[in-house]
This record gives C-alpha cells, sequence and structure tokens, in this order.
C-alpha cells in the first residue's frame, strides 16, 4: 500500500511528537533502549535500463536506530533537540526557517546539514510536510502574468498588470481564490530572463503565467508550481540554459530532489514539458561560435551522473538522448545567446514559436 500522506493540523502534530517523546522516555526508564525506525525515501536508483521497480510514495527501506551506538546516540539527540523546537512552535503558532533553529544550538547541531537531516526525519516519523511544522524556506521564486490570487487576506492580482512581478507567497498553504485567464505556465530557470521577459512585455502579448526559482527551485516556488497546475490545469512548459545543471534543474521541477524524495508526491511536476534549449538549437538559431562554451569537467561529471538516474530511461527517454548528445557534443550555451539574433528574439520569436509549433519535449 502506498504510503498515505495526511496533512495534520497542529494540534494533531502536537499529539503525536507527545506520543513519541513519552514512547521513548517509557523504554529509558524500563531499561531498554528506544527504537525509532525510519522510512528512507528514494528518487530514483542508478538503473539506467529503466526496467527498476522505484516508486515515488513507498520506502525503500527503514533505517533502525537505537542507543547502542555513538553516532545513532547523537542523531537521536539532536533529532529530538529539533523536535522540542517544532513543538515550541506548533504550541505558539508560530514560524521560523532551518536557519533559525540551526543557530538555536549552533555548538551542538555544528553545521546546518544536520538540522536538515532531523527535520527530515521528523517529517518522515510524522507523516506530514515540512511546513506542517511550521518550518518555512526563505522564498525565491518570483511569478507574473495573467494570475489573480489571495494569501492571508492579501491580494494579488497579477492580471491587472501581467508583467508586474510579485514574490512567491511562502507559506502556500494559505493561497486560496486562484483564477487565471492563461494559456499556460512558463518556468524559466533564471531571474536575468524572467527580467527579459518582463521588459520585453511577454506576458502583455501572450496569455502566460511566468515563473522563476531562480536557479534550483525552492519548496514555496515548487509547491506553488504544484498548486497552480492542480488547480488550474493549464499546460507547464520549461525553459532552461543549454548545460548539464539546466537539465538537472528540469528534472528537479519534473521529478523532485532526493533530498525530499519522502514528499515528491507534492512537489513534483509530471506534466512539465521541456522547450529549450535543446543541443539542436545552436544551429537552427544560427548562434555564433563564440557562445558557444566547453563543458567543463564539473560540466560532464553532472550531466554522467544524471544519465545514471533511472527515469531518465524509464519516463524521458527523449530528455536523456538530448542530454547525452549535449555530452558528445562538448558544448553548451545559455538562453541569453540567442539575443545574438536581437535584442527581443526570445520573446517575440523563440518562445511563441515553439508554443505554437508544439515544438517541446
Amino acid at each position: 500500500m502506498a504510503r498515505r500522506h495526511l496533512c495534520y493540523n497542529r494540534f494533531e502534530l502536537l499529539k503525536q511528537i507527545r506520543e513519541l517523546t513519552r514512547s521513548i522516555v517509557e523504554d529509558i526508564c524500563g531499561g531498554r533502549s528506544p527504537i525509532l525506525r525510519i522510512d528512507q525515501f528514494s528518487s530514483y536508483c542508478a538503473d539506467v535500463s529503466g526496467n527498476c521497480c522505484c516508486s515515488y510514495d513507498l520506502p525503500i527501506r527503514k533505517e533502525i536506530l537505537v542507543l547502542q551506538r555513538e553516532s545513532q546516540v547523537r542523531r537521536l539527540d539532536l533529532l529530538l533537540r529539533v523536535l522540542l523546537i517544532v513543538q515550541q512552535l506548533l504550541q505558539e503558532n508560530k514560524h521560523c526557517s532551518k536557519r533559525d533553529i540551526y543557530y538555536m544550538y549552533p555548538s551542538a547541531f555544528k553545521e546546518q546539514s544536520v538540522v536538515d537531516r532531523a527535520i527530515n526525519d521528523i517529517c518522515i516519523l510524522l507523516h506530514c510536510s515540512r511546513h506542517n511544522l511550521n518550518v518555512v524556506s526563505v522564498g525565491n521564486g518570483l511569478v507574473m502574468g495573467w494570475l489573480r490570487f489571495s494569501e492571508a487576506g492579501r491580494k494579488f492580482d497579477c492580471i491587472g498588470s501581467p508583467n508586474k512581478t510579485y514574490h512567491i507567497p511562502v507559506q502556500v498553504e494559505d493561497v486560496e481564490d486562484i483564477f487565471s485567464l492563461a494559456n499556460y505556465i512558463l518556468i524559466v530557470e533564471k531571474e536575468s530572463v524572467f527580467q527579459r521577459l518582463a521588459n520585453d512585455q511577454f506576458c502583455r502579448q501572450n496569455r502566460a503565467i511566468v515563473v522563476t526559482g531562480r536557479g534550483y527551485p525552492d519548496i514555496p516556488t515548487r509547491r506553488f508550481l504544484n498548486l497552480l497546475v492542480g488547480t488550474l490545469h493549464l499546460p507547464v512548459y520549461c525553459l532552461v540554459d543549454c548545460d548539464p545543471y539546466g537539465i538537472d534543474i528540469l528534472v528537479t521541477y519534473r521529478f523532485g530532489s532526493m533530498q525530499m524524495a519522502y514528499d515528491s508526491k507534492y512537489l513534483r511536476l509530471p506534466e512539465i514539458r521541456w522547450l529549450g534549449a535543446f543541443p539542436s538549437d545552436s544551429e537552427n538559431y544560427q548562434l555564433p561560435q563564440q557562445c558557444l562554451l566547453n563543458l567543463t569537467t564539473e560540466d560532464k561529471k553532472k550531466a554522467e551522473a544524471v544519465l545514471c538516474r533511472c527515469y531518465m530511461e524509464r519516463e524521458v527517454p527523449h530528455w536523456r538522448s538530448e542530454l547525452q548528445l549535449l555530452l558528445d557534443r562538448g558544448v553548451k550555451f545559455e538562453i541569453e545567446a540567442l539575443s545574438a539574433q536581437s535584442i527581443t528574439f526570445l520573446s517575440e520569436k523563440y518562445l511563441p514559436s515553439k508554443i505554437e509549433r508544439g515544438v517541446h519535449l
């Protein structure tokens, strides 16, 4: 049976926390070693045949924490410290960031990744998402276009000024009254491209909603997109640099990240279509040789790592073929290279013609 993911209110979560801590205390008082069984999830494996049985919603194994190893004693101690902070947040109905939590016990945590792991463990133990714990991310995402919504009583009317930029709300669970006149959603990798489209009045000329995560997307951006697609049922396209890191950002939108694999059902966008830039675009649009850059060693390592993910062959073989072609050619280029045609070529020719002709993968 697939793991049932419940959206608890804070009182239900507080009850679960009390039950968890009570069982740990009872074990210790009874002279028994507390045992925590934490499900382990994975977004992909390295079976390049595509014949694996990876599941997004089922755990691949259980990790068992006991007080018999020093490393596990420390991990349990840190998990309980974070759980105490989460309990206080829920009791007072306040919010904070992962970084805030780190600075409450910096000498104990020593590094941010320890806090991140503890929060993920708590989410898995309580079968909830991070935002249910009142732990929020700092939002980086931006949106513009033919969209109107409200968030915690505030109105966001992008339709009145479709090229005006708004920050994506951090607390996406408070977003409601979503209305749109758009024909599609366009995700762009970088803020510079987003601003290029805003300057060119792209959304005024094309009935679109444009979103950027400004690089690798944060959780609020991915949750917001998931909400928009689920509510509006619009086609969603993605435009990234023609390089291994751009393609990795694309697959992060499509499949989710390994770190948040336990919550990928609510963060991934299976409907996303890759609009570009493709390796073949350099010839199709006659990019100058100066726009083509040699792949670095790091680029090649990233490309090889992404190629080895099982979902590339199983679910998006055309994407895998394009990435392999990129690696074989040994050169990359940025979206902005299309400006070699003209400063408005991206917004007036490249994007509209690709969407109209259905040139996407």
